[in-house]
């Protein structure tokens, strides 16, 4: 009930893109997106704060291949407050003009959360239920592999160094135009084997002039074990300038 519960949750917003997004327009068979955000505040507080983010596509034929880089670091008064480093790759093989069959693999450090890196992998059967000039919805299922390295300190309160189960993978991606100018994306990522994996991601974009835009994003994170001393949920809200290429 607990784990359905967070899913509710997780999926409240609607649903974002992270990697799945059909930013390819017209004749090209290579796009991608950069993204870049920073807040610096000096005097009697010092905070420090970047977002970066590599969205990355390449279509060859009936593959899709598609490459994701984000890092995170937030510093305050000399402590740094997070840190966050993800990199990822999926490849899809469009069977028809819905269906695919896909893979990925991702990586990922965060020691705020315990554990020295992540590592994911899955494979399985991708469809787009719902598909318009402005509007697509897309559905992914498959199995999967989750291993997580705990780091140190950890290893030693929980008595092993490392996590790692066979998963049931599920993504749902959204994407709509409201205007010329602006979409709207939702992503939700549930990966679910001796615990509940999660991910959701809402975001909003407008375009300020030609190919650069402005995007505005909250990404929640659920983890439904997660380790001592640690919370369940994280949250993160950015408002960045995104280059499409």
């Amino acid at each position: 009930m607990k784990n359905a519960l967070a899913l509710v949750i997780l999926m409240t917003p609607v649903w974002v893109a992270n990697a799945g997004v059909d930013f390819i327009k017209d004749d090209k068979s290579f796009a991608g997106e950069a993204e870049l955000g920073a807040t610096l505040t000096t005097g009697n507080t010092d905070t420090a704060s970047y977002k970066g983010r590599l969205n990355l596509k390449h279509e060859l034929g009936h593959w899709e291949n598609q490459y994701l880089f984000e890092g995170l670091y937030n510093e305050d008064t000399g402590a740094v407050t997070a840190k966050r480093y993800f990199a990822g790759a999926q490849t899809n093989y469009n069977m028809t003009d819905r269906s695919y069959l896909f893979a990925n693999a991702n990586y990922e450090v965060d020691p705020f959360t315990g554990y020295d890196y992540t590592l994911f992998g899955a494979a399985g059967y991708g469809y787009r239920l719902y598909d318009s000039s402005k509007t697509f919805l897309d559905v992914e299922v498959g199995p999967g592999y989750l291993y997580q390295a705990l780091d140190s300190e950890q290893a030693l309160l929980q008595g092993y160094d490392s996590n790692d189960s066979v998963v049931a993978h599920g993504v749902i991606n959204f994407e709509t135009e409201i205007t010329d100018t602006s979409k709207f994306q939702q992503r939700f990522v549930a990966d679910y084997g001796d615990k509940l994996d999660a991910r959701s991601e809402t975001s909003l974009t407008a375009n300020i002039i030609g190919a650069l835009a402005m995007k505005f994003a909250i990404i929640v994170r659920y983890d439904s074990e997660p380790l001592d001393d640690k919370k369940s949920t994280d949250t993160e809200t950015n408002m960045t300038l995104l280059y499409a290429f």
